[in-house]
């Protein structure tokens, strides 16, 4: 990857559609509301960590999570309807309004990443959900496991129980169980599809809202950045001599971050991103999407707000 595809990158989008009612600019995603019901999701190529927006974008990793995102929407309709209705430009999709719950929905399959530093920290109860004692890191549990967090609108996501947030009346008993089901429905197809593609889906989280009072799936699914993948063929080996586990996620980079002192906690100084590091998490986000879909991306590079501003009005006129 040359360094002149640096200046393709979407730090911030400042588009104008019509009609366009608001725009909520989330870590990674900036999302236009229209009052005909109709969404215009922008996935920026901001990259975030420790829920820190880093100081420099990463070029193509807005397409990369389109496309994985859309590709597994696609491929689990079947089981849970989501919000994707059209995508008129790499960096864009278009969908359905959702009025969204205030939760995500975490599923860890092996002891992984939080889960693990919680775990190695004593603790042996993780959002209500007990952890089998005698667990080694990367472990393979039981059965997966559901940990919610609450959706902050700044800040840290905060771990919550199923008990806390039926308490709290953050999603009705109804609801709640509804979204349990779609958890594990959809974990158990990207299981199987990433087992397809010789990976191992570790964790991921899934985000929920209501339509008519229909629960669709909403934002990104199986993505490197709401999931952990490992490789298949070196997991047994790896896990036998307590190595660190191949894999593909964003992990990589919160491990950068720690090497260089910085877990986005106060008085945490952000280290340098060089064009080096900034096109290697580049190349990473691209294998994932190539590994887990088996398809060859192809990036556009025309992501002027021009272009992009007359594909997305042309689909919404």
């Amino acid at each position: 990857m040359k360094n002149n595809m640096m200046d393709t990158a979407i730090k911030n989008s400042n588009f104008n559609f019509h009609p366009e009612q608001s725009v909520y600019n989330g870590k990674v995603r900036d999302v236009y509301s229209l009052p005909n019901d109709k969404l215009v999701m922008v996935a920026s190529d901001r990259i975030s960590a420790f829920d820190v927006i880093l100081p420099r974008p990463i070029p193509y990793k807005g397409q990369v999570l389109n496309a994985t995102a859309i590709h597994f929407l696609k491929a689990t309709e079947d089981i849970c309807p989501n919000w994707f209705e059209k995508s008129p430009h790499p960096n864009v999709s278009i969908g359905k309004k959702a009025n969204p719950f205030k939760v995500e929905m975490v599923i860890r399959g092996y002891l992984a990443g939080h889960a693990w530093r919680e775990y190695k920290a004593g603790k042996r109860i993780l959002c209500g959900v007990v952890m089998p004692d005698g667990m080694r890191e990367n472990q393979k549990f039981p059965e997966p496991i559901i940990t919610p967090a609450t959706k902050a609108e700044e800040g840290h996501d905060e771990d919550i129980s199923r008990e806390e947030i039926l308490a709290q009346g953050i999603v009705s008993e109804k609801h709640y169980l509804q979204l349990e089901k779609y958890t594990r429905a959809l974990f158990a197809r990207g299981t199987e599809m990433a087992a397809n593609r010789g990976l191992i889906l570790v964790d991921t989280k899934y985000e929920f809202g209501l339509v008519n009072d229909e629960v669709v799936l909403i934002d990104e699914i199986h993505t490197p950045d709401s999931s952990r993948y490992f490789y298949a063929d070196v997991y047994d080996e790896n896990l036998a001599a307590n190595k660190p586990q191949k894999q593909l996620s964003k992990e990589f980079v919160r491990e950068w971050l720690m090497e260089n002192g910085f877990q986005g906690k106060e008085g945490d100084v952000m280290p340098e991103m060089t064009d080096e590091f900034v096109n290697s998490v580049t190349n990473r986000y691209i294998e994932l999407y190539e590994n887990i879909t088996g398809e060859t991306f192809k990036p556009e590079p025309d992501t002027s707000v021009d272009t992009i501003e007359a594909l997305v009005q042309k689909e919404l006129n």
